[in-house]
């Protein structure tokens, strides 16, 4: 369906973007009771579509990401009150808290895994070793072959797509004549075309410019589109969004019955020093990624690299022999976006007389993104209620241009026409 092309739509908030950190913050807004716009041609068919779902503070903890840190485990906290608050609760989103097993290939991986260790128990975190046999009983489909392996309780997993479903479904459920009821959105919150950019009045964001050019007022504006986030027009002068895309593919294959479960648990392995996953579904498929690369063959057509299938199916066997006999039924790539420092762009934008008005930013997730979406959906639930938490700063979406180089008149940068407001 179409987007609204010359109806003027008002909310009390404008989310841009409908990924999961969109869907998220969009459901957390309804939740607080405000009228939401979400405006997005097609929701949860970018990264989120690709996304393993991995629920992982412990796994994806990297040397010098100590802020990140607390703020994975501060949402992987929330994730059980964050799904069993759906309509349809946790069930439906596909969210499991059966423990993690890291597993390594030879005596090299061994080491790497053993080193990663003991960062994690320097930071707090709970990685038990297993002995072999332990670990091929727990998972009898695991290579003999395999050098070590390790317990990991505290990471999860969720399924991205059914997620974006329950979060969809639960925005759609209010009645026109509602208070959160956005009259001119389909089902009273979906706007299904592109944005161009935001709208400014009297100093402060004051909502967003349709591609068709027409506007949707909102008293919050919220920037949740990841990488679309920094060739929105309209963004404060000053204010550097410095996202790159990084690409990802991502296999889906059937297990035949007579090998299920394949796995009971999240596989995570390290081949050669080369990082794979395996992670169950919980309908006899697993996922299987992920590549990592910035080569720019994917840049317009999403299109999957061979040599990342080959790489992934390769790395797989080596853990699990019996995913030679699976049947392969999707090979995806989606771009995250990334930041220089790997952590999100989450918060206000800082003036040199206070924080501008109206506008929050949510994105550069990277590789975080439906794990963070909990915390992310609380922290722009806050600061659109007035408060604001510090341990947070340290995200703040300003600061690589140093947080305070926004104009004192906060003039924004090609500004879309104010009159089409």
């Amino acid at each position: 369906m179409a987007g609204p092309r010359h109806t003027n739509l008002q909310a009390d908030v404008a989310v841009i973007g409908g990924g999961v950190i969109g869907l998220g913050i969009a459901y957390e807004a309804r939740r607080l009771g405000r009228s939401v716009a979400l405006i997005d041609p097609a929701p949860a068919s970018g990264a989120s579509y690709a996304a393993a779902g991995m629920l992982a503070p412990v796994s994806e903890l990297h040397y010098q990401e100590e802020d990140l840190l607390e703020l994975m485990l501060e949402s992987s906290r929330l994730w059980p009150s964050f799904t069993a608050g759906l309509p349809q609760g946790s069930e439906a989103t596909g969210y499991r808290t059966t423990p993690t097993l890291a597993v390594g290939a030879d005596a090299a991986d061994r080491r790497a895994l053993a080193d990663l260790r003991s960062v994690q128990l320097a930071a707090g975190l709970g990685v038990e070793p297993l002995a072999l046999r332990e670990a091929r009983d727990r998972e009898p489909l695991l290579s003999p072959q395999i050098s070590c392996a390790f317990d990991i309780p505290a990471d999860h997993q969720v399924d991205p797509r059914k997620l974006a479903e329950c979060l969809l479904a639960g925005l759609a459920l209010h009645a026109p004549g509602s208070t959160t009821w956005v009259p001119g959105a389909e089902n009273g919150f979906a706007v299904t075309s592109q944005a161009r950019g935001l709208l400014w009045e009297a100093g402060r964001v004051s909502g967003v410019e349709l591609e068709s050019g027409a506007p949707v007022a909102a008293t919050e504006t919220v920037v949740a589109n990841g990488l679309g986030a920094a060739s929105l027009a309209g963004l404060p002068e000053g204010l550097t969004l410095p996202l790159r895309p990084v690409y990802g593919d991502i296999l889906r294959l059937r297990v035949p019955e007579h090998l299920r479960p394949l796995i009971t648990s999240t596989v995570r392995g390290m081949v050669r020093g080369v990082p794979v996953y395996i992670v169950p579904r919980e309908d006899g498929t697993v996922v299987i990624g992920a590549t990592q690369r910035e080569d720019g063959l994917s840049a317009s057509s999403n299109a999957v690299s061979a040599g990342g299938v080959y790489q992934l199916l390769r790395d797989a066997q080596v853990l699990v022999p019996a995913v030679a006999e699976l049947e392969l039924l999707e090979a995806t790539a989606r771009a995250r976006p990334g930041t220089p420092d790997n952590a999100p762009l989450l918060g206000r934008v800082a003036a040199t007389n206070g924080d501008i008005n109206g506008l929050v930013i949510a994105t550069g997730f990277f590789r975080h993104g439906v794990l963070l979406t909990p915390v992310a959906a609380r922290i722009v639930g806050e600061l659109i209620g007035g408060s604001t938490d510090p341990r947070w700063a340290p995200f703040r979406p300003g600061r690589f241009a140093g947080d305070a180089a926004i104009l004192d008149d906060l003039i924004p940068v090609h500004a879309p026409n104010k009159e089409s407001a």
